[in-house]
């Protein structure tokens, strides 16, 4: 019998790549992905993707989104209560493990790995320590697409937001970003590939500037998805 599991979820590319690996393995059964959004704004967290796209992605996907809503300025103490509290739903049904999408940021596996064990929770991490150029590599080899909808403008400048993640994106990355972006110079939304049943469909609309520092795309969902 498969561990049942929950997926941490950003619509991202690292999530997508991490759910594709679990899903090859045969070993689980994924039951939900879980998302944090910005209350008020109705966006993935950090990534900045509207929540109907989000939606639209579970879908073509074929997992339901379990949605954890997070405020604008959340406290660090705040962010984990409503953690514990939704992952507390998952543990009464017998389910104990969380999987994400981190590579080698070894603080964030700690933190993750510390709050879960506060609730006899595990973490799964099907990245691990993989070569972050190898792996974006990778990523567009087996037909994955994803769209860069957030940059920080401390490591990358406004042209590459709203850039597809391909060959010639990775480039064009100055030596000192990673090409999976995993200290958080970039995010993306994936939109197609071989976990995917449809290509979630959308444009691109207007680039905006938030807090000083971020560079935003603005995804617009089409209304017209079919399964």
């Amino acid at each position: 019998m498969r561990e049942k599991i929950v997926m941490s979820w950003s619509g991202g590319k690292d999530s997508a790549m991490a759910l594709y690996e679990i899903m090859k393995s045969g070993k689980y059964e994924v039951v939900s992905l879980l998302t944090t959004i910005t209350e008020g704004y109705n966006r993935i967290t950090m990534h900045g993707v509207r929540l109907e796209l989000l939606e639209s992605q579970g879908r073509m996907i074929g997992y339901p989104i379990d949605k954890v809503y997070m405020p604008q300025r959340v406290s660090g103490k705040e962010h984990e209560r409503r953690m514990k509290n939704v992952l507390a739903g998952y543990l009464a049904k017998g389910i104990k493990t969380v999987a994400f999408g981190d590579i080698f940021l070894e603080d964030v596996r700690r933190y993750r790995e510390n709050n879960l064990a506060k609730i006899d929770m595990n973490g799964l991490f099907p990245l691990w320590n993989r070569d972050t150029y190898m792996l974006g590599k990778n990523f567009i080899d087996l037909g994955f697409k994803a769209v860069i909808t957030a940059v920080d403008s401390k490591f990358l400048d406004e042209s590459f937001v709203c850039r597809e993640y391909d060959e010639r994106f990775l480039r064009d990355l100055p030596d000192n970003v990673d090409p999976c972006g995993e200290n958080g110079e970039f995010h993306s939304f994936v939109y197609d590939g071989p976990i995917f049943k449809r290509r979630v469909q959308f444009e691109k609309g207007d680039v905006v500037f938030r807090e000083n520092r971020f560079y935003f795309c603005d995804l617009v969902p089409h209304n017209t998805e079919k399964l």
